[in-house]
């Protein structure tokens, strides 16, 4: 779990699967807000989704989805095929 800032958050894959490591997951699912209501993905959250699915690959923990919600809803980059 992170924290940001009201329009990004830092984030490191050593953060992202330190806990998977430990519990021994099988699949991580990726999931932030946009407060903003806008569903859409930004550049940056299309870069660290790859980023962290490269990572993902090395550990043999895949990231099964990245889902952005939303007071709307929510958005699935595996079903944009954006993972």
């Amino acid at each position: 779990v992170t924290v940001g800032l009201l329009d990004s958050a830092q984030i490191h894959p050593r953060e992202v699967f330190a806990d998977a490591l430990v519990d021994r997951a099988a699949g991580v699912i990726l999931v932030h807000n946009h407060p903003s209501g806008n569903l859409e993905p930004s550049p940056e959250d299309i870069a660290i989704t790859r980023r962290l699915v490269q990572a993902g690959e090395i550990l043999g923990i895949p990231v099964l989805d990245h889902i952005i919600v939303g007071p709307a809803g929510y958005l699935s980059l595996k079903e944009r095929h954006l993972l």
